[in-house]
């Protein structure tokens, strides 16, 4: 879904791309997508081509969010390998232009799912896009990021006591009342953290099945997008991000599978999913899996309230939205609290 926008100077765009763009022809015309938070994007036309342009949101930011160069960097580190992202093409870092850094990128026709119910398609389609979902993860933990010039991308040492101090920094600049859960949740986490298994690989840090793209028809995808929280790290934090999505309730505001009858619906348990990944990398079974789930609930819970602060100090995408957001923190880190508890 698109929109039009006031905010974006679409003839200093316009310009800019004339002189930069090779191929580029105006005139340009630029509608905004409406899903997404952090980084504002757009359809940008021309009678000729469409490109999409992402950008860094305005106003006073976090020092290390909405890192659009980072996202530009993956994606062109990753062209022609067997992991599918969109051409890139440019990247501006002179916030003059339009105020804010941005780059531009290919626009891919294809389609997308909301969430994992899949709702309207058959069950060929729902196992097929799983399993492609699937086997898209394994090949991205299966990059040699030296090869392909990443092996920087991300500081040496523990991830998950690294992301563990990150956000819960970020939490804590955003915070806008003390929830108990979260505080426990950070102490509780900071206890747990397992010793370095030495597993480096780079991670998307945001895998579900809206930031994909599949072929229009069929299953195969065609795009990993938004890998803004992108960074060389460890594998199980992605695999559990997509276990952790599919715990949440089904429907347009929790997009997960928690109460779905899913051998109906030719969908894979969560062990399933998990047993799968493992085969296609060539590892055994995961211990301790209830720590990675609850890392990503945590880490969820931050995201979700620098939106919400986003939205109290006028700088959010999308602020009637953004605002609700401030509700699920503490029930994100609730269910952190319980996947430690328990193996998922």
């Amino acid at each position: 879904m698109k929109e039009t926008d006031s905010t974006l100077d679409i003839n200093a765009v316009e310009t800019y791309l004339n002189s930069h763009l090779d191929g580029f022809h105006g005139p340009l015309k630029a509608t905004k997508f409406t899903v997404g938070q952090s980084n504002p994007t757009y359809l940008l036309s021309t009678p000729n081509e469409a490109y999409v342009l992402r950008r860094k949101p305005p106003g006073v930011l976090l020092k290390s969010a909405h890192a659009v160069d980072r996202e530009f960097r993956v994606m062109s580190a990753l062209a022609g390998s067997n992991v599918p992202v969109p051409k890139v093409h440019l990247l501006c870092e002179d916030d003059r232009v339009i105020g804010s850094a941005f780059y531009v990128m290919e626009y891919l026709q294809g389609r997308t799912f909301v969430d994992p119910v899949m709702k309207g398609e058959d069950n060929t389609t729902r196992t097929g896009v799983i399993d492609e979902m699937n086997r898209v993860l394994a090949e991205l933990h299966m990059v040699d990021i030296d090869a392909v010039g990443l092996s920087d991308y991300g500081p040496p040492g523990n991830y998950f006591e690294r992301q563990i101090a990150r956000w819960t920094k970020q939490y804590r600049a955003s915070e806008t009342e003390t929830i108990p859960d979260m505080n426990h949740l950070i102490a509780a986490l900071e206890h747990q953290v397992p010793e370095d298994d030495n597993q480096r690989t780079l991670v998307h840090g945001d895998y579900r099945i809206d930031n994909l793209m599949f072929e229009t028809n069929g299953t195969g995808c065609i795009g990993v997008l938004d890998w803004e929280l992108s960074t060389i790290g460890h594998p199980y934090a992605d695999l559990a991000a997509v276990i952790m999505q599919w715990q949440l309730p089904p429907g347009k505001e929790g997009r997960g599978l928690a109460g779905v009858d899913r051998e109906n619906l030719g969908l894979p348990t969560d062990r399933a999913f998990v047993a799968n990944y493992c085969a296609r990398r060539g590892i055994p079974a995961i211990e301790n899996f209830g720590f990675y789930l609850a890392f990503n609930f945590f880490r969820m819970a931050g995201i979700l309230q620098g939106v919400y602060k986003r939205a109290l100090d006028g700088n959010a995408s999308d602020p009637k939205r953004a605002q609700a957001f401030g509700a699920y923190v503490p029930i994100f880190a609730q269910h952190g609290l319980s996947a430690l508890r328990s193996e998922a």
